[in-house]
């Protein structure tokens, strides 16, 4: 690896500018990559175990990524400050919080499990209010956090929330999973020095290669008879879910920020439907539409600028007074 170029101070910071239609098809394109995590890793756990195939969907991509860097003339930095905000960003937005949940499913329902970690946006917006305060923490965004953990509950059915009394340990984990999720949002605005591809190939490579021991010793992966469903499906959640994937919320963060990036969370689910009923042949819940419309809601009111709901609402009772 040569020695990148060192990051130079942040410029001081800019008016937040007018989202643009780029904005929201970066932030559709981060929720169809990470939607598609739910029934690929459904195919693959099938014939590999959680830490090999955590490690090996990290190591491949990782390997695509340094790829592309080399043909774009780009190359991983060498100095450690780099390689340790990498390992702090990879190790609470995806070694922890992904071994907690693949822990937690053991005990807990997989509906239950996608209603407590789609609560992330909450908790972004509560560090952001109380702690952080890096970003404008408004009223319209907590109400789009709620729309949208109200459709997603909707989408997955109401009568899934009924099984939370029970197994309170995994389910403890699963939202301290997400509470992580949370913090890794906010603490990645600290790799915006960096191009968005070295931080996901930084992070990934760091990350498959912790895991690659505890791997080799407790699941020997060359005793494995994996199905080729299975290795595609890794290939597949390498390259496409964890690479392209981890880019592009990098870019999200630069772009939009913690609280808006987050809201992508949302979306994820009625995509991570249609994904289950097209490659697994589940079947569409009756309560999608309602659900859908929530999760919409919920998204619009965290990615719309706060001045341009302002201006709808004003126009909107300029024209009732005019009746």
């Amino acid at each position: 690896m040569e020695a990148a170029p060192a990051p130079q101070p942040a410029p001081s910071p800019n008016p937040p500018r007018q989202q643009s239609w780029r904005d929201c098809a970066l932030l559709l394109a981060l929720a169809v990559c990470w939607s598609s995590t739910y029934p690929l890793t459904k195919i693959g756990l099938g014939s590999i175990p959680p830490v090999t195939f955590i490690s090996a969907r990290s190591l491949i991509a990782a390997a695509f990524l340094i790829a592309v860097l080399y043909f774009r003339g780009l190359r991983l930095p060498s100095d450690f400050r780099a390689w340790k905000l990498f390992a702090q960003q990879q190790t609470i937005n995806s070694t922890i919080p992904f071994l907690m949940i693949t822990w937690a499913q053991q005990y807990v329902a997989a509906a239950p499990t996608v209603v407590l970690a789609s609560t992330t946006p909450i908790f972004a917006f509560l560090i952001t209010w109380a702690i952080t305060r890096h970003e404008p923490a408004t009223l319209l965004k907590l109400a789009g956090a709620i729309l949208g953990l109200a459709g997603t509950a909707v989408i997955i059915g109401l009568d899934a929330l009924g099984g939370l009394s029970t197994d309170i340990i995994a389910e403890a984990a699963i939202l301290l999973a997400t509470i992580s999720f949370a913090c890794a949002t906010i603490f990645g605005l600290r790799l915006s020095d960096y191009d968005p591809m070295v931080v996901a190939a930084g992070s990934l490579l760091f990350g498959g290669c912790i895991l690659l021991p505890p791997a080799m010793i407790f699941e020997q992966p060359w005793t494995l008879r994996p199905t080729p469903q299975a290795l595609a499906a890794v290939a597949t959640m390498g390259i496409f879910s964890s690479a392209l994937g981890l880019m592009l919320f990098y870019m999200c963060l630069q772009r939009l920020g913690t609280l808006t990036t987050n809201a992508q969370g949302y979306l994820r689910i009625p995509i991570g439907v249609g994904l289950s009923v097209l490659l697994l042949g589940e079947a569409v819940p009756p309560n999608l539409a309602l659900g859908l419309l929530l999760v919409m809601a919920g998204v619009a009111a965290m990615t719309v600028p706060g001045d341009a709901f302002k201006r709808a609402m004003q126009r909107l009772r300029g024209a009732w007074s005019g009746r």
